[in-house]
């Protein structure tokens, strides 16, 4: 895959598309608690200019993972810390990625 074809991939998946509602339909999850989970921050979804949130793929791939930690019985405290080691960890593997093809 192509430096374009990864980019475009990235960016179309960190891109808001989804409004909360279908968001809420995707991930069987009623629609204030992801206003609770963005309270908490634990997603961030674009907003529009009228303020309207809208859901990119990330985003939905997130909201999939809180459901699992909370169905392993984390509360979101331990899953925005999990959520955040999670990141680190993936970051510091494309560190890695990139200092190997040095």
């Amino acid at each position: 895959m192509s430096t374009q074809q990864r980019s475009t991939q990235h960016s179309t998946a960190q891109e808001g598309v989804f409004a909360i509602s279908v968001a809420a339909r995707m991930v069987r999850m009623e629609v204030q608690n992801l206003r609770v989970y963005e309270r908490r921050g634990l997603l961030t979804p674009e907003r529009t200019d009228g303020g309207n949130r809208l859901y990119s793929e990330g985003d939905i791939a997130t909201l999939h993972r809180i459901r699992e930690l909370l169905a392993e019985g984390l509360n979101l405290a331990g899953i925005a810390r999990v959520l955040a080691l999670e990141h680190e960890v993936a970051a510091l593997r494309r560190r890695l990625r990139t200092a190997e093809g040095d």
